[in-house]
């Protein structure tokens, strides 16, 4: 990324403030704006989060806010309730307390003599989600917004639960929040009451984890934070954003489908960053697509967007598989409208261990399959964070324990856009089964790379709010959307079609191990092809810009690792994750910040009752006249009727432990 630094104004911080609310509580918040914008208001852009304004995020605040503040805006990133310095508990995500704040804070905002009366909201991840759920609120300053990293469907694209079924992030995240939500104020911005906010914080957070796991089914509990739910409720202008290794791209096109607003989307091939910070790369100039896009909806001006199309991707090449890239190779391509009526359907029937070219009835086969629980050990995270190796690695590795269907090699190359989707006639004979299907590109030396994959648990088929068992041995017709891609596959290449019966420890597997039975003759799958056309000029996005990092003393180096251990004594599989962001000092703020996280997710020999994961953390706060640190254990185990979570919390100041908490639960399992 090229730093910037001269801007069309001089830069004004202001480290902290406090905003107050209708009720009297104070949120935390941080300040980048023209130096003479009291004099000369203009627009304002909120960020809204839970990660800590102060030290979490003051690198990436740094690279992004001033730089938008110096192009004429007044950047206000804003910790929630019960976050940084902010007063009160946070409890969940995206609670109707979260959003009324932030209702609260836009209109705070506009009434700042520094504001010219127009917002606009922007955010990744948690902030993207925000910034979609506050839009639907209608509050009359918020003119755009800019999404990046989230959903419109808190169910079928989130962390938690994937096709009905209970994804191995869902731990991750619950381990992500336990170690936030321990986290005290800084002393130095809210004075001595920092030691009473910090056990109020600690009493009152409780287990996450819990909380989402008592709702396994799409209830209203998910269906609160879903602007799918209503998409006519968003009238403000949208721009979305997403990336190939990202875990929730699939919403960027059904945004562009059901919005009424002026919407765009812009899909690169990063992980879960922001694209001027994007891995694997090109990373591109995103605030420059920032400032195009609020230029026009907060300021007025003519900068084209209204002539941009409305979804440009990255096409990606192929490339040999691999558990991380520095770039992935391909080109930028555009489409006016969304769904294009330029995709074409590509249909393949099913023979044995065979894909065949048109809609004409395969082979009329039953093909069964019982996967091991090793499938999957080789499938990367749910949604790639670049922090690790965690991409999909070879799926020769994963093939051996799943049905596999391959094309003939292409006759010419073949060029995808949009989610491929997945007819099967399909029994089980156990009441509780679920599918993961993946889709490779196999080069001529036999490597293949996954490019897509869906879930599903079979007794989610027909409904996500009312699932139902399956009766053994009796064959159903299901529909499954895989992940939505961007893809070319050169000839030569043969597509492969994987389908196994277990996916862990992306997904977590059910009560008993299943044997899957396919009838290949009504079975299909169909491909969303783009054929190859001149695409005309495309606009470049430019270099990836932003401004000066902070200055950071390292003290000690980050650690990561990715490793899979297979005990052959104890029969025991275990992937072990390791993300040690180690430590280092601020200067600014004289503050020394240490983050390490590890998880595990192990199993025994073909014991569906063996599977466990464990995640850790320690948090670490320090000056010279103020040290705290904390330490979280949480652990994830089940049986055929339920699941068991243990964990523990340890806050300690000056090496003194002076807080902890034990939870013992047990969660009934409700098909799943």
């Amino acid at each position: 990324m090229r730093e910037v630094n001269e801007f069309p104004h001089k830069v004004r911080q202001i480290e902290h403030v406090f905003i107050e609310l209708p009720d009297s509580a104070r949120l935390g918040a941080k300040l980048w704006m023209p130096a003479d914008a009291e004099e000369h208001p203009v627009p304002a852009i909120l960020e809204y989060l839970p990660y800590r304004k102060r030290d979490m995020t003051r690198g990436r605040d740094a690279a992004n806010h001033p730089y938008l503040a110096g192009h004429g805006y007044a950047c206000v990133r804003v910790d929630m309730r019960g976050s940084g310095e902010s007063d009160g508990v946070l409890t969940d995500e995206y609670t109707e307390q979260e959003l009324q704040d932030g209702v609260d804070v836009i209109e705070w905002i506009a009434r700042q003599p520094w504001c010219d009366g127009n917002v606009g909201m922007m955010g990744i991840s948690w902030g993207g989600f925000n910034s979609l759920q506050i839009a639907a609120r209608r509050p009359a300053p918020l003119k755009a917004i800019v999404s990046c990293c989230a959903s419109d469907n808190q169910y079928e694209d989130n962390m938690h639960y994937m096709g009905g079924c209970l994804l191995g992030d869902h731990l991750s995240e619950a381990t992500v929040m336990f170690a936030f939500n321990s986290l005290p104020p800084d002393p130095q911005l809210v004075g001595d009451r920092w030691r009473d906010m910090w056990m109020e914080r600690l009493k009152g957070s409780g287990l996450w984890l819990k909380t989402w796991l008592e709702h396994q089914r799409r209830d209203a509990f998910w269906r609160r934070g879903s602007v799918c739910e209503d998409y006519s409720a968003i009238q403000c202008p949208v721009l979305a954003i997403g990336g190939w290794a990202d875990g929730y791209t699939n919403a960027v096109f059904r945004l562009m489908e059901h919005l009424q607003v002026p919407r765009q989307g812009l899909i690169g091939p990063w992980g879960h960053r922001y694209p001027n910070m994007g891995v694997p790369g090109p990373a591109t100039g995103f605030l420059q697509e920032v400032l195009r896009w609020f230029d026009h909806w907060l300021k007025g001006q003519d900068t084209g967007v209204e002539h941009d199309p409305m979804l440009r991707v990255w096409l990606q090449d192929s490339v040999p598989p691999s558990a991380s890239y520095e770039e992935r190779p391909g080109r930028w391509v555009a489409e006016p409208s969304w769904p294009s009526p330029d995709i074409q359907e590509r249909v393949y029937s099913f023979g044995y261990r065979h894909l065949m070219e048109g809609d004409a009835a395969g082979a009329n086969l039953e093909e069964t399959v019982n996967s091991p629980l090793s499938v999957g050990q080789f499938a990367g995270k749910w949604c790639s964070y670049s922090a690790v190796p965690d991409l999909p690695y070879d799926q020769r590795e994963e093939d051996g324990g799943s049905l596999v269907f391959d094309t003939d090699p292409l006759e010419e190359d073949l060029e995808m856009l949009g989610n491929p989707v997945v007819d099967l006639e399909i029994a089980s004979d156990k009441p509780v089964a679920q599918v993961a299907l993946r889709l490779s590109d196999v080069l001529p030396d036999g490597r293949a790379t996954r490019i897509t994959y869906g879930l599903l648990n079979l007794t989610h088929r027909d409904s996500d709010e009312h699932p139902e068992p399956l009766q053994p041995g009796r064959f159903y017709k299901v529909w499954m959307r895989l992940n939505g891609l961007a893809q070319r596959i050169p000839a030569g290449h043969r597509l492969r079609l994987s389908l196994s019966s277990a996916y862990f420890p992306l997904v977590w597997a059910p009560p008993e191990q299943a044997s899957l039975t396919v009838r290949t003759a009504s079975s299909r799958l169909r491909l969303p092809e783009r054929p190859r056309r001149g695409e005309g000029v495309i606009r470049d996005l430019g270099e990836a810009e932003g401004s000066p990092a902070p200055e950071v003393q390292r003290i000690n180096p980050p650690r990561h690792a990715w490793r899979l251990v297979r005990d052959l004594v104890e029969d025991r599989s275990t992937l072990e994750v390791v993300n040690d962001q180690g430590s280092f000092r601020i200067p600014e703020i004289d503050l020394v910040v240490r983050r390490n996280t590890e998880e595990w997710y192990s199993f025994r020999d073909a014991d569906f009752n063996s599977l466990r994961g464990v995640s850790y953390t320690e948090r670490e706060l320090r000056r010279d006249d103020w040290h705290i640190s904390t330490t979280t254990r949480t652990e994830l185990t089940s049986d055929a009727e339920n699941f068991y979570i243990h964990a523990r919390l340890d806050a300690y100041e000056d090496d003194r432990r002076i807080f902890s908490d034990n939870w013992d639960e047990k969660i009934p399992r409700h098909l799943v």
